[in-house]
């Protein structure tokens, strides 16, 4: 098996991700989007049109009405603070009503982007999983995508909103003085030049604080997994200190993450403090002197009202710059996130060149061959050459495997099979021996096409095993492992797992046939009962024998049994071997185990070393060899 790595890698972090989701969110959510535009410019625009209501209040309002009494101005008033009040109200409506439609295109984002991933996922080779982590694999599913929630329901419209809030302050601003404005833009570089420097390093820690994130969770999934080699060799110890070198490598990112991020806002917020400070001295300044202003209107003279409006957009500018800076961590979390997220997208699905499918067939007495929609317990090849003449060829599904001189290597630097050449006629028992590491596993996983082969073939019933579907070829192959997976859901429901349109009754007579009714009669729902957490309440022995079940139901014509017995006590071999049994009768078996007793009747025994066959030939034939099967038998070698 190749070696497992962790799913973050060394790549460098793709800006164009960005782009990407947001190109993702409005092809789904164009509409919506275009609603929350359009609410956000009127919010933005209410909040600028209310601070410039403060200067018509006091210059039209306020200073004349102390003059010639406020009762002379009474209409005015109630005029400006009802237009106010409708401004604000509007301002309120559109603000509630885009988030609200952002919550909603938020989440549907998250779900796409999670049924993507897991479409895509499901058509990934096994390669892919055996050299990624899963745990980290997780943590793209649960951080990563949340990262991006938290992008698009609230970074991308509060940066659009504060943008757009900026450039009509700015501009308001002008319209009342450039002088003031100038002191404005300097205000607004050095808050720039800080956020650049605090945000910059906020952002740096992270994206490796979701990189940490991501191995620590990795770690938790591996000793969760492996919790009972952790207690069996007492390991617990090393396990916290491992857990605590990754623990404190994520402590510390998030630790100079937050640090930065929170020394930032205190900074922000104390340079907005001094420039309302000194655009009131200025202004105030401008006031007294009657100092000419300049301003987009031209050159006039600057009022009460108009410093009173000019102190308020000044605020609405710090914070509105607070705002944006405040998001310059989530936008790069999820820059990594989305780099995560688009990888398992794109990763590439498996291959599959093949063209022979597997279809219900009507076979006559003479072996003429028909398709059928009806099942008839009997199946064909069906071949359609394309090349040639374009006509259809069927051929019966008998469980023929055949291996020519084949090669094959998980890596380039590391070959695993040499020149490997065997045949398996229908109905024969093909057993496997050797040492951990020899290639048992490799062959069956190479028959099923799980690994493609780059040196020699692999034939089905006569035909190369590339040029069949893979979907249709593992079909008709059926596999018992050591390790076996249960699925939550019921006993009759892991059961039917090996054929979704069984009936109950079909997967009573297959849990017979496995020796596992029994058992499960005397759960207490019987075939109801509810399996968890893998099966947990059942025996590794009644686990195996739903295996067997599960495997018995979809009736497959050729079976491998990989070690199907190694795992649990003589007593309960017993009863899974003769579930075994019943499943092997005339089925094209392939057998790898540890324990030469389940071998002894097979046609042929194939005894391997580093890659080669070195010994093959039936049980008796090998012991009169007297080589390395003999002394295995023996007990002068032992298996490893």
């Amino acid at each position: 098996m190749p070696p497992r790595r962790g799913f973050v890698t060394d790549k460098k972090i793709d800006p164009k991700s960005l782009l990407r989701l947001l190109k993702y969110v409005f092809k789904k959510y164009k509409f919506q989007l275009v609603i929350v535009a359009i609410c956000i410019m009127i919010s933005s625009v209410a909040s600028v049109i209310a601070a410039t209501f403060m200067q018509r209040l006091i210059d039209e309002v306020i200073l004349p009405g102390i003059d010639s009494g406020m009762s002379a101005v009474g209409n005015d008033l109630m005029k400006i603070i009802k237009t106010m009040a409708s401004i604000y109200l509007m301002g309120l409506l559109a603000n509630t009503l885009y988030n609200q439609i952002m919550a909603f295109v938020g989440q549907g984002t998250i779900k796409s982007l999670r049924d993507d991933m897991f479409d895509n996922m499901e058509t990934l080779p096994i390669r892919y999983f055996d050299t990624h982590a899963h745990g980290e694999i997780m943590s793209t599913y649960t951080n990563d995508v949340d990262t991006l929630r938290m992008l698009v329901g609230q970074s991308i419209p509060s940066l659009f909103q504060s943008v757009l809030s900026l450039s009509v302050v700015v501009i308001t601003m002008l319209n009342y003085s450039i002088w003031l404005t100038i002191v404005v833009f300097i205000v607004i570089f050095t808050m720039t030049k800080i956020t650049g420097k605090f945000g910059g390093r906020s952002a740096r820690f992270m994206v490796d604080q979701q990189s940490s994130l991501a191995k620590e969770e990795g770690f938790v999934e591996e000793m969760m997994e492996g919790m009972k080699v952790v207690k069996v060799f007492t390991h617990e110890e090393e396990a916290k200190k491992d857990f605590d070198i990754l623990n404190e490598k994520l402590y510390n990112d998030t630790r100079q993450a937050n640090e930065n991020a929170n020394a930032l806002m205190p900074i922000l917020a104390n340079i907005g403090n001094i420039a309302y400070v000194v655009l009131a001295i200025i202004g105030g300044l401008l006031v007294v002197t009657k100092t000419p202003n300049l301003s987009l209107r031209g050159i006039n003279t600057v009022s009460i009202g108009v410093i009173v409006s000019f102190l308020s957009l000044s605020r609405s500018l710090s914070m509105t710059v607070s705002q944006m800076s405040q998001q310059v961590s989530t936008v790069a979390m999820a820059l990594a996130g989305s780099d995560r997220v688009f990888a398992l997208i794109d990763e590439k699905s498996e291959e599959d060149e093949g063209y022979v499918t597997l279809v219900r067939a009507n076979i006559d007495d003479e072996g003429n061959i028909t398709e059928t929609d009806e099942y008839t317990g009997k199946w064909a090849w069906k071949h359609y050459h394309a090349q040639s003449d374009h006509s259809t060829t069927y051929v019966e599904l008998k469980g023929d495997i055949q291996m020519v001189d084949v090669d094959f290597a998980y890596n380039p630097d590391k070959q695993v099979l040499y020149d490997i050449s065997l045949y398996a006629h229908p109905g024969q028992k093909i057993a496997f021996v050797g040492a951990t590491g020899a290639g048992k596993t490799t062959i069956t996983n190479l028959i099923n096409r799980f690994y493609d082969i780059p040196d020699g073939k692999i034939r089905y019933d006569g035909i190369n095993i590339n040029k069949i579907k893979k979907p249709d070829l593992r079909r008709s192959l059926g596999m018992v492992l050591q390790d076996v997976n249960l699925f939550t859901g019921t006993v009759m429901d892991n059961i039917r797992y090996g054929k979704l349109d069984a009936t109950d009754e079909e997967c009573i007579e297959a849990a017979k046939l496995a020796n596992a009714d029994d058992f499960i009669t005397r759960l207490p729902d019987g075939y109801n009962t509810m399996l968890t957490n893998n099966g947990a309440q059942l025996s590794q022995g009644q686990r195996q024998l739903l295996s067997i079940a599960r495997a018995a139901v979809a009736n497959p014509p050729v079976m491998i049994l990989d070690e199907a017995t190694s795992s649990i006590d003589t007593r309960t071999e017993a009863l899974v071997q003769k579930g075994m049994d019943n499943l092997m009768k005339g089925r094209t078996v392939f057998v790898i185990a540890h324990r030469l007793s389940t071998v002894r009747n097979s046609d042929a025994i194939m005894v391997l070393d580093h890659g080669h066959i070195i010994e093959r030939g039936t049980h008796d034939q090998l012991l009169d060899m007297k080589g390395t099967y003999y002394q295995l038998y023996t007990g002068a070698f032992e298996l490893e």
